[in-house]
């Protein structure tokens, strides 16, 4: 039987304990400062990525190679660090030092070299087993706006994969397999499922289903939210964008 309490509090309500990567960039701590990169590579690697696969028209390789040079450089010269929040959002100032970045290395007609004191971070370039990337890019794309819909995209992916982590350790598999079932599977397959069909396969009653679906989706919309905050500078450009992606307005 699964346990704790449905009361997950007010979604909107960012908890206190979460701070931006984008400030903490540049903290005095080096250990801190190298946590808070990795966590940025990791919301905005795929964006970058597909950023570079479609402007730049750059096979599957090259981008992975350009993506990882850019985080390193992004390393090395503090890019994060310059970022001023008042001028633009972050990643409009990601999108214009990516352009910077590809020009260069096309004008030099080379690649950033492995080694020689670069340090490197960890980006999990996951590939199909042909080593490509699968894309899903309609003709016509406007590269700027791929770029956010992937960023938002590997928002969601993270939180999922938190609240699957959360809910295993925390004795809620059913509720998080309750909310794959419905919210994530059935429309990804083009399938509509009510919450009779879901009390009949969890063998569940219709009300347990939904306070489960419920609980599941106020975890999974904090989760959303603490990203989001996670990846921009201030309360202004948070809001803006929790307005943007989810329709609330923080707390």
């Amino acid at each position: 039987m699964e346990h704790g309490s449905d009361a997950g509090g007010d979604p909107r309500r960012f908890p206190p304990t979460r701070h931006s990567l984008v400030q903490a960039v540049r903290s005095d701590s080096a250990e801190l400062r190298r946590r808070a990169l990795e966590g940025l590579g990791a919301s905005y690697w795929k964006p970058v990525y597909v950023y570079l696969r479609l402007k730049w028209r750059l096979t599957d390789e090259e981008a992975q190679d350009l993506t990882q040079g850019f985080f390193a450089q992004a390393l090395q010269n503090g890019l994060f660090e310059r970022y001023e929040p008042a001028r633009s959002r972050l990643r409009t100032y990601l999108r214009v030092a990516i352009d910077a970045f590809a020009a260069n290395e096309h004008k030099a007609a080379n690649r950033l070299k492995r080694g020689g004191g670069v340090e490197f971070l960890s980006l999990d370039l996951q590939t199909t087993g042909n080593g490509t990337l699968p894309l899903d890019i309609p003709d016509g794309a406007d590269p700027d706006r791929l770029f956010r819909r992937e960023w938002v995209r590997a928002l969601f992916e993270r939180a999922v994969s938190d609240l699957r982590a959360s809910c295993e350790a925390g004795g809620r598999g059913t509720r998080f397999a309750i909310f794959e079932r419905h919210d994530l599977e059935a429309p990804d397959r083009g399938q509509s499922l009510n919450y009779g069909d879901l009390a009949r396969e969890f063998d569940l009653p219709r009300t347990q289903i939904t306070n489960h679906l419920a609980w599941a989706r106020r975890e999974f919309r904090r989760r959303v939210l603490e990203l989001i905050r996670e990846s921009t500078s201030d309360d202004e450009e948070f809001r803006a964008e929790a307005r943007e992606i989810l329709g609330v307005d923080p707390l």
